[in-house]
């Protein structure tokens, strides 16, 4: 009867060796396996396809490799994309700022907005109102963080503060005494 494997005792493991075999082969491209087309490298794409694919033994024999300066390493995996020393990449690129040499009198320049106006002072209803809408769900957050008892009271005057603000605010959203055809209120073209 066969062994399988779960009845042979564990054989123990080297890690020593395991690691000196890891080392040994870091930066190293493994092989390819027989009959598979190799990658094709940047450095190839100027090549034929018959001169790019050329392994196995069918193929015929290989041209004699042209000999290498040993300064001209190969690089290191990954390495395809290279930049000349000086030159940025694609990144690096910034619009230069204009001058006003670069206008002329067609040219308008750029766009600077006015100053808005001031905001229109407030009256007594619209602070209260605010007050209410955000003085409600804060008092219940300190209500909660700090355990007080949630009476009804405590509640009808977060809940009910919140919704009467909101409710004010909303109402007297409508209320204007500027025209609605005023035209300085839309985009100039």
């Amino acid at each position: 009867m066969a062994e399988h494997d779960a009845d042979r005792e564990p054989q123990p493991i080297d890690e020593d060796a395991a690691w000196a075999a890891i080392v040994a082969g870091y930066g190293k491209e493994p092989a390819d396996p027989p009959g598979a087309k190799p990658f094709k490298s940047i450095d190839g794409l100027a090549l034929l396809e018959s001169d790019r694919n050329r392994t196995g033994p069918d193929t015929g024999p290989e041209p004699a490799a042209p000999e290498e300066d040993p300064d001209d390493a190969k690089p290191a995996l990954g390495a395809s994309v290279r930049f000349a020393p000086g030159v940025g990449g694609p990144r690096d690129y910034q619009v230069a700022d204009p001058r006003e040499e670069d206008f002329d009198d067609g040219d308008e320049g750029h766009f600077v907005p006015p100053e808005p106006p001031p905001l229109p002072e407030s009256d007594v209803t619209a602070k209260f109102g605010w007050l209410a809408v955000v003085g409600g769900p804060v008092l219940m957050l300190v209500a909660v963080l700090l355990q007080w008892d949630m009476t009804w009271w405590l509640t009808t005057l977060c809940i009910g503060g919140f919704l009467g603000g909101f409710a004010t605010l909303v109402a007297r959203m409508g209320d204007s005494d500027e025209e609605d055809d005023d035209p300085g209120r839309g985009a100039v073209v």
